[in-house]
């Protein structure tokens, strides 16, 4: 038997399934952890699924820290759902521990893995191809807000430290440009001049957090499409996951990043820049839907600095990929000659189109802020 095979049955021997496990294979669409569906046959009713996975050791180093705010997070979602009236087993996901009680399974190579129950008759979306679509993904992102409003957010662990810490992006894109050692500055000269010119946009989301303006709060930190579980019947959001960069943020944070990934129609690394604009009507459709899921958790200047959150977000993806670019593709995957470099263009591309509808947005927002 191969070392992968034994661990896994190592590891499959690890939990109580509460029925015999009948076959685990990989599952799903992630490139950071090693994802299973296992099924198991109890023997009164119908094949039931889990989600086991190996956590990234590359990723994340301290796998307690990253299950303690998981665990924390999930069982404090739970209580709030059924406070609600609620259906815990699909509203909120829940870590099942293994036979020694841990709140994780090391194997005996030192893989981390964690154990969850299967979410049935949910569906995950790669992409918003509806307007409605994308409002659900809003809504449902606004009500894990709503529901952690009086998480103690500061008791969680960073587990990427200054993960949207944008001045600490600044400062890294700038040593990057000062070292030039690939000699790839003179390739960038106008995208380096962009970022220079918002160097004093970077410090207005933390200049708000430490004047007291904005709360630490509760974010997920990866408020993508498909890490929201849509019900196969209804449409609807039904349970956030890949709950991995749950940490301690602000709320523009998550609004901020949905935008920039969700409200537009072109590829991340699209190279004709002239298909590349914020779409206003998307922007519109989630801050209603995401707002009515907050069900009035957020302060007014919360509410206020939405777009830039929109803005910064996407600014600080585009100073990642021009960091990225200048240091030699260190950290992202590239498919191609300066893909980090295009890919930086089009964040930027957005950056400036929402900057040119700036009004709109602050429009928009003070529509639905009541």
């Amino acid at each position: 038997m191969a070392q992968a095979e034994q661990t896994l049955q190592e590891v499959l021997g690890a939990f109580d399934f509460g029925a015999p496990v009948v076959g685990a294979i990989r599952y799903g669409c992630g490139h950071i952890n090693d994802t299973f569906v296992v099924h198991t046959q109890p023997e009164d009713r119908c094949c039931r699924r889990f989600i086991l996975q190996r956590m990234s050791a590359a990723a994340f180093k301290r796998p307690d820290q990253l299950m303690d705010n998981i665990i924390g997070v999930t069982e404090y979602l739970g209580k709030q759902i059924i406070a609600r009236g609620g259906d815990r087993s699909r509203e909120a996901m829940e870590v099942i521990r293994p036979k020694n009680g841990q709140d994780y399974y090391t194997d005996s190579q030192g893989g981390a893995w964690r154990l969850y129950p299967f979410v049935e008759e949910t569906v995950c979306h790669q992409a918003a191809d509806t307007p409605e679509l994308f409002a659900a993904s809003g809504r449902a992102f606004g009500r894990f807000q709503q529901l952690l409003k009086d998480y103690p957010a500061d008791t969680l662990y960073e587990t990427i430290p200054h993960f949207h810490d944008t001045e600490d992006r600044l400062a890294k894109f700038k040593a990057a440009v000062e070292a030039d050692k690939l000699g790839r500055a003179k390739d960038c000269q106008s995208e380096i001049d962009f970022v220079l010119a918002r160097e004093k946009d970077c410090s207005v989301a933390l200049d708000a957090m430490r004047a007291g303006k904005l709360p630490l709060r509760v974010t997920h930190n990866d408020t993508k499409l498909n890490n929201v579980l849509m019900d196969e019947r209804t449409g609807e959001g039904v349970c956030i996951i890949d709950l991995d960069t749950v940490m301690p943020g602000l709320v523009l944070y998550d609004f901020g990043d949905s935008i920039r990934f969700g409200a537009n129609h072109c590829a991340e690394d699209e190279t004709d820049l002239s298909k590349v604009s914020l779409d206003v009507d998307l922007f519109a459709a989630y801050t209603k839907a995401f707002l009515e899921g907050t069900g009035g958790s957020l302060t007014n200047a919360e509410i206020e600095y939405l777009p830039w959150g929109a803005k910064l977000m996407t600014l600080e993806c585009g100073i990642r990929f021009l960091t990225d670019y200048l240091v030699g593709d260190e950290y992202f995957h590239i498919a191609r000659e300066k893909h980090n470099l295009d890919r930086c263009r089009t964040q930027f591309k957005l950056v400036a189109d929402m900057e040119a509808r700036w009004a709109e947005l602050e429009a928009i927002v003070n529509q639905y802020r009541k």
